[in-house]
């Protein structure tokens, strides 16, 4: 195997499956958000709260529009540059990776699509009910995902049989640790990444004293109210996931823990089970990821904390405006937290693709380098373009505030067509000033 070709198509798997991650984060926690709102809204028929879920999901609307188009880049790409993974691994991978497929881009998209367009067209409980199947296939989705990456990190329910991988045991599969603490640790860490994501644009609102107090104001208390609990479901997850590595990848364990003489005497293990080779992880990668991602735990703690007690009191609420610029200054640490702990666990298993089955450099596709360099050039623009993209539009709406135009608008109403005549009350909220 030519080494440029391996390392390049690694940072291309890096790069896209990375980015990719980055939009699944906010789509997980803001679709939860947008539900239990809405269910609220649904419940006590309270105007304010029909607009937060107007207002929120526009913006969960958009990054799962875009977030859908880089899973498909990553696609392309994983079937491109890594057909050794297929053709080894591919009877225990491919269910649940079509599974996965007819989940998210069937059942959630379609159902998305009812409720994007059925405001006002459906009942309000068959349009709740459109939201909660959105959430509920959307964590299916993760789960589904997960299980395949649990098993390249912990290969359980399989079988060797004719030099390849073939499924024997699906129930091990399905509840394999490594998958359902990374399940547990990735949706905690999405609601993390959405109650930042609230508290920091509520706190734009307020620290330029909009007209919309009282919609922001509780929108700030309702993501700092929602980050405390999950950061510590994040912090359990990822304990319970640190103390299993010295089961599942003792050599990874060994490297974050730097010691040395450890990590000698498994190289030693496993160079005489496995033959000749590096068996060590790069140790500025494993360790540098997971100390980042730790870094970005403890400041996100403090200001759970110090934010909980905050939120508690109205005029800190409204008129904090030194907390109301940490809180925006802060929305990229979820981020931060969650790409470096992807690293931590995608290069510490490293020089294994399947964790003590089969190495990388025996999955990448039979590629020349000038194959792999113009395919990493198109799919980092792309990406690139994507991510701009989102964060423009992301930015724009954000900063209009709940509008009447947006997400759920009642066109009927400007013919006078709406019920009775009468405009929609969640169109109007009185909106006091301070």
């Amino acid at each position: 195997m030519n080494q440029d070709v391996l390392d390049l198509a690694r940072l291309q798997f890096a790069l896209t499956a990375g980015g990719h991650f980055l939009f699944v984060a906010l789509t997980l926690g803001l679709a939860t958000v947008v539900a239990v709102l809405q269910t609220r809204a649904t419940l006590g028929r309270n105007p304010l709260h029909a607009r937060m879920v107007r207002f929120w999901g526009q913006l969960y609307v958009i990054n799962y529009a875009v977030g859908i188009v880089t899973g498909l880049v990553m696609e392309f790409q994983f079937g491109m540059a890594w057909s050794g993974l297929t053709h080894e691994a591919g009877n225990v991978l491919g269910a649940s990776l079509a599974v996965e497929t007819v989940v998210a881009f069937f059942v959630e998209s379609t159902f998305l699509g009812l409720w994007i367009f059925g405001w006002h067209r459906l009942n309000r409980w068959a349009h709740l009910a459109a939201i909660w199947i959105v959430v509920l296939t959307a964590y299916l989705s993760a789960y589904w995902i997960l299980v395949s990456n649990g098993f390249l990190n912990h290969p359980v329910g399989h079988r060797s049989e004719d030099g390849g991988l073939v499924l024997d045991d699906p129930v091990a599969v399905l509840t394999n640790p490594s998958a359902l603490l990374a399940f547990g640790h990735v949706l905690a860490g999405a609601l993390l990444t959405a109650g930042f994501f609230m508290a920091g644009v509520s706190a734009y609102h307020l620290f330029r004293r909009s007209s919309e107090w009282e919609f922001f104001g509780r929108s700030l208390r309702i993501g700092v109210f929602l980050s405390a609990p999950a950061l510590m479901a994040a912090a359990v997850f990822g304990g319970l996931q640190l103390g299993a590595l010295a089961t599942f990848q003792p050599m990874k364990s060994a490297v974050f823990s730097g010691k040395a003489a450890e990590t000698a005497r498994l190289q030693a293990e496993m160079t005489e089970r496995f033959g000749p080779g590096d068996y060590v992880p790069s140790e500025a990668w494993t360790r540098g990821g997971g100390l980042v991602m730790l870094i970005c735990f403890a400041l996100m703690m403090y200001l759970c904390f110090a934010g909980v007690i905050l939120a508690c009191f109205k005029t800190a609420v409204f008129r904090f405006r030194l907390w109301h610029a940490v809180l925006m200054a802060a929305v990229p640490l979820p981020y931060l937290a969650m790409i470096s702990g992807w690293v931590f666990r995608e290069a510490g298993r490293q020089p294994w693709v399947v964790y003590g089955l089969l190495k990388t450099e025996d999955a990448v596709s039979d590629l020349s380098p000038g194959a792999m360099r113009l395919s990493l050039t198109v799919f980092t623009t792309l990406f690139v373009l994507l991510a701009v993209l989102n964060a423009r539009l992301l930015t724009r709406h954000a900063r209009r505030g709940p509008v009447d135009s947006g997400l759920g608008h009642d066109e009927r109403t400007a013919t006078g067509d709406g019920p009775g005549g009468a405009p929609d009350p969640a169109d109007a909220l009185p909106a006091p000033r301070y």
